[in-house]
């Protein structure tokens, strides 16, 4: 993953909606309506919020009959932790007092 799919994402999760989707897909593949249930929001919001988390990656969709199931794209979500987690902060020894006190 590169610095622009990461910021397309971290764009795409600046909702916190699309966030609380994320997390409830975590626990499997649902149907929009199942997602509609957990929210006060109106399809069409829940649509444009699926769109951009299909659009980014981070989601893949199916159609079935007249029902869109949303399930987290494992691939896209372990790159994106990846890469996220080579953001290391390496301090040193003495910049950790100074960086103590900021706080």
């Amino acid at each position: 993953m590169n610095a622009m799919d990461a910021a397309v994402i971290c764009k795409a999760l600046g909702d916190a909606h699309r966030i609380q989707i994320v997390e409830l897909l975590v626990d499997g593949e649902l149907c929009g309506c199942k997602l509609l249930d957990h929210f006060q929001i109106t399809q069409p919001t829940l649509s444009h919020h699926m769109k951009v988390l299909v659009e980014c990656g981070l989601v893949v969709s199916r159609k079935e009959w007249k029902n869109t199931y949303y399930s987290l794209n494992c691939e896209t979500l372990m790159a994106f932790r990846a890469y996220i987690d080579h953001l290391n902060c390496t301090c040193k020894e003495d910049n950790k007092d100074e960086i103590k006190g900021r706080n």
